[in-house]
């Protein structure tokens, strides 16, 4: 039987692994993220099974954003079809959201979330954000009033559960500082294996990849061309120093982005709906940025597009400080 890193090499030719937590899972470098507002059912059963085919393996969902059913009917639908030859091939993420970031609800949440999967599994299971609401369905944006204390030490116990009981091959977080990670560290049996965080070449996250790099975190990148904005408002996409290093290097400025996360160590996450891009997304392998491009990129002025605060209703008061949540790490 082949080892784990040489079943990576043929799984998907076209994207690489990182080998991830203490098994050294492989991981591929790049996923397709299936938050989309407003969510439309057959755009993302479209976008899942064209990335398929396009050589994908990795599709990242979440509680919250209701996608769980359609990705699992669509790559049900590519394991038939013969896209992917099975289950195995793949590598599914999904998250608990904030309402279920309770002791006694993480693990039904996961039961929940692999019953509209169709699946045993997932590949990786997250904490979406450090911040517990009280329960109810996973939805935004939350009562500031509706903000509670969360037991990070009982919560992280239910994923380890998670882990034991072998419905999650790895577990995680997502929107951890390096306070948070240390808080986490310290009370963990099992260390979680990935961290999902903002990341781009104008949220660069240094701190944070060297904390990560140093206790054997995997961060992975959401955002990674500067989030679901008008093309206006996105600042990867309006950086002039991205678009020159992309004009001189016959690339597009997504491609200088993603190019410049993955060399950084970091795996990723892209939203896209249409083939052309989901192609170029994974078109980024085979050629390397210059020291220069490196020096241009680290020079770009930097902006947290995502905060606690977007998931939360302007109104009310929270009895419960967040402030560390939204530490801005530079």
């Amino acid at each position: 039987m082949a080892s784990l890193s040489e079943r990576s090499s043929t799984r998907h030719s076209k994207i690489p692994d990182f080998l991830v937590g203490p098994i050294r899972q492989p991981m591929p470098a790049v996923g397709l993220g299936t938050a989309s507002h407003p969510f439309v059912e057959e755009e993302v059963r479209a976008a899942v099974l064209t990335a398929l085919e396009l050589g994908y393996r990795h599709i990242d969902t979440a509680a919250l954003y209701a996608s769980e059913r359609v990705v699992g009917e669509a790559m049900a639908d590519a394991v038939r079809s013969g896209i992917v030859a099975s289950r195995e091939e793949l590598f599914v993420t999904s998250k608990v959201w904030c309402t279920q970031c309770h002791p006694k609800l993480v693990l039904p949440s996961l039961k929940e979330s692999l019953q509209n999967l169709q699946m045993e599994y997932v590949d990786l299971y997250l904490i979406h954000w450090p911040m517990a609401v009280k329960p109810s369905k996973p939805h935004f944006p939350m009562k500031r009033e509706d903000i509670v204390p969360m037991d990070l030490s009982g919560v992280w116990q239910a994923m380890e559960e998670c882990h034991q009981l072998g419905l999650a091959k790895m577990i995680g977080v997502s929107n951890f500082t390096t306070k948070k990670l240390q808080e986490l560290l310290a009370i963990a049996k099992i260390p979680p294996a990935v961290n999902q965080v903002e990341l781009n070449p104008t949220w660069q996250q240094k701190k944070l990849i060297e904390f990560c790099k140093d206790k054997g975190i995997q961060v992975a990148a959401y955002s990674p061309l500067g989030g679901q904005r008008i093309p206006k408002m996105n600042p990867v996409r309006r950086s002039d120093i991205l678009e020159e290093i992309g004009k001189a290097r016959g690339k597009s400025v997504a491609q200088i982005s993603l190019r410049w996360i993955y060399e950084q160590g970091a795996s990723m996450v892209v939203k896209s709906l249409k083939r052309e891009r989901l192609k170029e997304n994974i078109e980024i392998f085979d050629w390397e940025l210059s020291d220069g491009d490196r020096l241009k990129i680290g020079q770009i002025p930097q902006r947290k597009l995502i905060t606690v605060q977007n998931l939360l209703c302007r109104e009310g008061i929270s009895s419960v400080d967040i402030s560390d949540v939204d530490v801005l790490e530079m």
